[in-house]
Order: structure tokens, then C-alpha cells, then sequence
């Protein structure tokens, strides 16, 4: 089982597929739960409480970047097969369309995108709380409690250059989900005629949830203070 998943090209695409779905599955999540902070602030910071530095949420934060990291040196790999295979095609596809010809050609720049805005996402927000907590400091370098999410939220999207490249970001996001949704399920044989149109239906609306939901409390925070608790 483990050569076919590391040695076979479609072992390779069944790896892909399970952990894409697992962290789709963790963005949802972790879109629910930024949204809360527009509707209450106090809800959310609640919440950022309960998980902290818990047990269960430090072995959720490392079955979660042991996630990334296994989807992101798949897809290098995988991209090195393909190139080598296929020349410039990237990913094996059984439907062409030209509204995804563009995302499924640049998925692994999109992904090191998307890998850029994490990095700089753990700098602003989890070196600030569940590190902080870690580390047993009761307040971060900007003077807020860890588990007072809200605030730091509210001083990160007050700058307006975190905006544009947290937009920019769940842009890129959005481009790899269109694909990649729909993508991992063809990896497992779902995209005939019959089930390539629905996938990518729905590949577009979870996308778009995703994007709408983050780039919501970006916009809320930056543009009315005062509804996110800042007054």
C-alpha cells in the first residue's frame, strides 16, 4: 500500500485528494469561525479561548500542518512527473474547458501563492496566540491577550497593505479551489459526463463561500471599525 501510494502516479493523485479534502474541509472551518468575529466579537474571542493551546487543539495544529506540508510536496512532485511526462501539461485531466484551463495550468503557482499567505498568516495571528500561549506569556508583542483574536484582527486590518495582500491571497485561494475541489474528485474517477459539470458547480460555490467568507472580515474590519467592537 505505501509504494503504490508513493511509487504510482495515481497513488500519488489518491494522497492529493485526501488531503486536499481534509483541508478544505479545515478552511470551512476556519472561514465559520473568522465570520464570528463580524457578528460578535466576544463570541469570537471565545472561541479563539476554548481552542488556545489545549491539548486537542495543538494535536489539531499538527495533524493540520503535517496536512500542508504532505499536499504541498505531493504537488511538486507530482508537477516533476507531469513536466517530464507531458511537457507543460501539469495535472491529468479527462476534461478540458477553457474556464479552468488557466487554474489548472498555474495550480502550483497558485499553491506556493497560497503557501506565501499562510506563512505570513502564522506570522500575524498564530506566532500572536496559540504560540504566546506555548510559550506561557500572558500578553504578545502587541500588547493584546492571546485569546483576545478580535483586537488583533482589528489591528492587522487597520493597515491597509494587509488588505490588499490578504484579498490577494484569498484570491489565489480561490483560483486553486475552483480546480482543485473538483480535481480531487476526478482523482478517484467522479468526473464523467454526467458528474464533470456538477463537480465543478460545486467546486465554484464552496470557493466562492470561502473567499467571500475570509475577505468579509478583512473588508468589515478595515472599513467599519465600529461594527466589528472597535467604538
Amino acid at each position: 500500500m505505501s509504494c503504490f501510494l508513493s511509487n504510482s502516479s495515481l497513488g500519488k493523485k489518491l494522497v492529493m485528494s485526501v488531503t486536499g479534502c481534509f483541508l478544505v474541509l479545515f478552511i470551512l472551518f476556519h472561514m465559520s469561525m473568522n465570520v464570528t468575529a463580524i457578528i460578535s466579537p466576544e463570541g469570537y474571542n471565545a472561541i479563539c479561548e476554548f481552542l488556545g493551546a489545549n491539548w486537542y487543539a495543538l494535536a489539531g495544529t499538527v495533524v493540520l500542518a503535517l496536512g500542508v506540508l504532505i499536499h504541498f510536496l505531493y504537488a511538486i512532485i507530482l508537477t516533476l512527473h507531469n513536466y517530464k511526462a507531458r511537457g507543460q501539461q501539469r495535472y491529468a485531466v479527462t476534461v478540458q474547458e477553457p474556464g479552468v484551463a488557466w487554474a489548472s495550468k498555474n495550480m502550483l503557482v497558485l499553491g506556493f501563492i497560497v503557501l506565501v499567505g499562510l506563512l505570513l498568516h502564522l506570522f500575524n495571528f498564530w506566532a500572536k496566540m496559540q504560540l504566546v500561549e506555548i510559550l506561557g506569556q500572558h500578553t504578545n508583542s502587541l500588547g493584546y491577550s492571546p485569546a483576545d483574536g478580535a483586537a488583533l484582527i482589528r489591528y492587522t486590518f487597520s493597515q491597509w497593505y494587509y488588505v490588499v495582500i490578504y484579498l490577494v491571497w484569498f484570491a489565489a485561494l480561490w483560483f486553486h479551489l475552483t480546480h482543485g475541489v473538483w480535481s480531487m474528485f476526478q482523482s478517484v474517477g467522479w468526473a464523467n459526463d454526467t458528474w464533470y459539470p456538477r463537480l465543478k458547480c460545486i467546486a465554484n460555490i464552496v470557493a466562492t463561500i470561502i473567499f467571500l467568507g475570509f475577505a468579509a472580515v478583512v473588508l468589515v474590519y478595515f472599513l467599519c471599525p465600529c461594527m466589528a467592537g472597535a467604538c
